[in-house]
């Protein structure tokens, strides 16, 4: 029957998500005697299934994971759960979904009932008038006579255009959404307990902020250093036998029928090895370029690319992946896919992983050019935008985005930090522009480039009075840099600073600049 709700312990083994928790256990127990709906939602392999399985543990609620079923398969399925929960002697018959949510409705009479249906997606795919349903029953039990349940009703499923509609306004009897954001690099950096940042910043660039990865055989046997980080790769990513080795693919395999796995698989790889606009994609593809917007368009539905405004061409749009294995795998993985399968099926004489390893070193400049120095990147933006010092620039950062500065004699100039202000309607205040590099150091020339940038940026009506120069490397600075940091005519930052190790460099007035 209904549990009663009280206060509700956060569960041992739940990694962070202390407020998706504390907002989950205020929603189902809100004291209104009417059905309360939750919907949550965010990328797969972060811990949605994990979080709603505890709540329904602690609050004797009901936990129903939906797959890919007709809907009298599905139906039946819950109604059995349904009677086990309940203590029945035999599941009921449920004709529909209306028949289901009313007999859970009426057993949430007098206490509260949390009810998962985990999946949600899957479940509507066979059901399409489900969400409608549910807006009726509940309309009908919140305000008719036959009120008073407190049905507590939370449906979860990953980032698709299904769970998009429900975040719409159109889905107005949704009572709170709670979304599963992946875990940012300083969190995901606790999770694998990894002392070293230019081993984290690796790491992460192949797993990203997944609990799910850390969890499983990938996380078994972690890098125990930097140089530990090839031996992981190894055996824990590229061996066919792992999970791992097949997640990323599953993203796009689970795509609708109608639409081109194949198509989607090759515009991932074409994002994967640096093609971030429309134009450069539709080049790769040897598509017309009027098909790129749609296939970007359902991509980024499904949560698996974001498209960002150029910083100085509003109307040009780039492209990257959000998940970090799905990049990896299309420039890693995906090229030596046959060469990995063969030598795990010839594992007795590759005990040794000689082959595995060879396949490595051939891909390993491939991954640091166009995974992990992107990579590296866009985490220097997301350290500008959040976790850099409140002081640092002129205001609070409100965007940070890379941006292409178009020549007339040459090719555009991209600045890869380009950090600006709040200000309502037209581009904010510019703040700061900056340079990366992944793999070798800087050095003053990266000063001149950025130095070189701003008459240009102020002939195209910029206010660069308060515009910081900053360099941002994983492999060091040179001399001249550091004379000009000690001069103050530069920021630099380091894997240090941007995983926040120990107190930063710059000392700054209270209110003022460094």
């Amino acid at each position: 029957m209904g549990a009663l709700i009280t206060p509700v312990a956060r569960p041992q083994g739940l990694y962070d998500r202390e407020a998706e928790w504390d907002r989950l256990v205020a929603l189902v127990g809100d004291p209104r005697p009417r059905p309360v709906i939750g919907v949550v939602t965010g990328p797969r392999g972060h811990g949605k299934s994990f979080l709603l399985k505890a709540l329904a543990h602690a609050t004797g609620g009901l936990y129903f994971c939906g797959q890919e079923a007709a809907q009298a398969e599905t139906l039946r399925a819950l109604a059995r759960q349904y009677a086990r929960h309940a203590g029945l002697a035999q599941a009921p018959r449920w004709t529909g979904w209306k028949d289901a949510l009313l007999a859970l409705a009426d057993t949430a009479r007098g206490s509260a009932l949390v009810v998962v249906i985990d999946g949600f997606p899957e479940v509507v795919r066979e059901s399409p008038g489900l969400p409608a349903v549910i807006s009726e029953v509940c309309h009908r039990l919140g305000d008719g006579p036959g009120g008073s349940s407190r049905l507590r009703l939370l449906l979860c499923g990953s980032t698709t255009p299904v769970m998009s509609r429900l975040l719409s306004g159109s889905a107005a009897w949704v009572d709170q959404v709670v979304e599963m954001a992946p875990l940012d690099y300083r969190q995901a950096r606790r999770l694998w307990a990894i002392d070293e940042p230019a081993l984290a910043l690796r790491v992460h660039a192949v797993v990203g902020g997944s609990t799910a990865f850390r969890f499983d055989p990938a996380g078994d046997r972690p890098p125990g250093g930097f140089a530990d980080f090839d031996r992981w790769i190894q055996e824990r990513v590229l061996s066919p036998r792992l999970p791992l080795f097949w997640k990323a693919g599953h993203l796009l395999d689970t795509v609708p029928d109608s639409w081109d796995v194949a198509v989607c698989h090759s515009t991932v790889a074409a994002l994967a090895t640096g093609r971030t606009t429309p134009g450069e994609i539709a080049d790769f593809l040897d598509r017309p370029a009027t098909d790129v917007p749609h296939i970007l368009s359902h991509l980024e539905g499904r949560g698996l690319v974001r498209g960002e405004p150029d910083a100085f061409q509003p109307g040009l749009i780039h492209y990257r992946i959000t998940e970090p294995l799905l990049a990896f795998d299309h420039a890693v993985i995906r090229p030596h896919r046959s060469e990995l399968l063969d030598a795990d099926a010839d594992a007795d004489a590759d005990a040794d992983g000689t082959r595995t390893g060879a396949v490595w070193r051939q891909a390993r400049s491939v991954f640091e050019t166009d995974v992990a120095g992107p990579h590296f990147a866009q985490i220097c933006r997301e350290w500008a935008a959040r976790f850099a010092p409140a002081a640092l620039f002129a205001d609070a950062p409100e965007s940070a985005v890379s941006g292409s500065l178009p020549h007339t004699d040459s090719e555009p100039v991209v600045i890869d930090v380009v950090v600006r202000g709040r200000q309502a309607r037209l581009p904010g205040p510019l703040l700061s522009i900056g340079l990366v590099s992944w793999a070798h150091p800087m050095d003053t020339p990266h000063l001149e480039r950025l130095r070189g940038h701003l008459p240009h940026l102020a002939a195209l009506g910029e206010d660069t009075g308060r515009t910081r120069l900053v360099c941002y490397s994983a492999a060091g600075f040179g001399p001249g840099l550091r004379e000009a940091e000690a001069n103050g005519d530069v920021l630099l930052v380091s894997p240090e600073q941007l995983y926040g190790d120990g107190p930063w460099p710059y000392a700054t007035e209270e209110g003022g600049r460094p």
